[in-house]
């Protein structure tokens, strides 16, 4: 049998107290939220009699869900992250904002500091050569008019062929595959580098174990995450998913969008300074006017920084 606490103002004044509201020091804006959270989480346990038990696991599973640091895997993984960026679509439409490249998740494998080059770059530490595909990004940074913007910086990571992220793979060396280019005079920016692997949870993580009993895979595409900004423009965050893999429509966590496949193109032979055969990827990236200074800034999210 389901008990139910009718919400007497006895028990939204105990929730008052709890968040805060009835002391003047703190956050105003905090205390809102935390009111709202104890509001709705009484509201969650009743409607759905959530037991002592399931009540006291999840805890436990959100104290090994921060301990192993997959916060931020698991909010992409249940597609929070993705609709954050469906609801700055929708506030964009109301305001009349329209064009550009399309926006798409961040991920939580972004590292600040990344070595700063002007006009082209070479990604890849090489220590993968003779076992990855050399690979040749590059393309153009446009204007809303469809302009070169010349002095824009694309900050660019990408994973090894083993799916995995230097800072966070400590095998790798620092910056391994990260970049930021600033583009030349007619807004190009270069970079060579190689031909990255999706990735999947860890097995035995806390994310996948959620997966698994929604009966998901933890599984992402091969892509490449780009920031991107440039004077008097929004900055632009986003990705690329690369054509022909397995999971390039089927992305756990929800990130590829239309306008947002990359098409390699394999180069058999040689060429470019290269004795077999080699990918191309050319991708040109289209920004919006900002209509206040803000909107050139990404969002405060916070995210590792490692000195160049």
């Amino acid at each position: 049998m389901t008990v139910k606490i009718s919400p007497t103002a006895e028990l939204q004044q105990f929730f008052r107290e709890a968040a805060g509201l009835n002391h003047e020091q703190g956050s105003p804006r905090l205390k809102q939220i935390i009111l709202r959270l104890l509001q709705d989480t009484a509201r969650f346990i009743e409607e759905l009699a959530i037991s002592d038990d399931e009540f006291w696991k999840a805890v436990d599973y959100l104290n090994r869900l921060g301990g192993s640091n997959e916060v931020g895997l698991l909010v992409a993984g249940l597609g929070i992250e993705h609709f954050l960026d469906l609801r700055q679509d929708a506030m964009d439409a109301d305001a009349g904002l329209t064009g550009g490249t399309p926006r798409t998740i961040e991920g939580p494998l972004y590292v600040g500091g990344a070595p700063l080059s002007e006009g082209a770059a070479r990604m890849d530490d090489g220590s993968e050569e003779g076992s990855a595909t050399v690979m040749f990004l590059e393309g153009q940074i446009l204007d809303p008019q469809g302009q070169p913007l010349p002095g824009a910086v694309v900050d660019v990571w990408h994973a090894n062929t083993k799916g995995n992220y230097s800072f966070f793979d400590k095998s790798q060396s620092p910056f391994n595959l990260r970049r930021r280019i600033v583009t030349d005079a007619e807004g190009r920016y270069r970079a060579r580098s190689i031909v990255p692997s999706g990735y999947g949870c860890n097995p035995q993580g806390p994310t996948q174990e959620c997966l698994d009993l929604l009966g998901r895979h933890g599984q992402r595409p091969a892509h490449i995450h780009f920031f991107i900004s440039a004077p008097g423009h929004r900055h632009l965050t986003t990705q690329i998913n690369l054509s022909g893999d397995k999971y390039l429509w089927d992305d756990f966590a929800y990130a590829t969008r239309d306008g947002l496949v990359g098409e390699l193109k394999f180069v058999e032979g040689g060429g470019r300074g290269i004795a077999g055969r080699y990918a191309e990827l050319q991708f040109d990236f289209q920004l919006q006017r900002a209509l206040a200074p803000k909107a050139e800034q990404r969002n405060l999210r916070p995210r590792p920084q490692k000195a160049s």
